[in-house]
């Protein structure tokens, strides 16, 4: 819905700029395509951002259900490590061989 809403004000933009301003076709063209490039960034950075924080959960209820996850070469399982929701990252339990060490959840597979 946010991107239709960018697409019409995209061509309400053009639209200002074709009737009330004296730019010639190339510069209005110009104004146009960076505002188009600007909305395509922000669509392609949403898409990461949505399959970053899908993977992000689906390492996060693997780890839930006791399973053990590979992160940089590291084992990490719930007797090793603990989870911190705010931060995304597994924290070394003491006593392990892994004792305060940071793991970023996006590091797992």
């Amino acid at each position: 819905m946010g991107y239709l809403i960018g697409l019409v004000a995209l061509g309400l933009l053009f639209l200002v700029l074709h009737n009330f301003t004296e730019l010639n076709h190339k510069q209005k063209g110009g104004v146009v395509a960076v505002f188009a490039l600007l909305f395509g960034a922000m669509y392609l950075y949403n898409v990461r951002s949505d399959a970053q924080r899908t993977q992000v959960v689906a390492i996060v209820l693997k780890y839930n259900q006791g399973e053990t996850l590979t992160c940089n070469g590291i084992e990490v399982n719930q007797s090793t490590f603990s989870y911190s929701i705010g931060t995304q990252t597994f924290i070394g339990r003491e006593g392990s061989a892994h004792n305060a060490l940071l793991i970023s959840a996006t590091e797992c597979r």
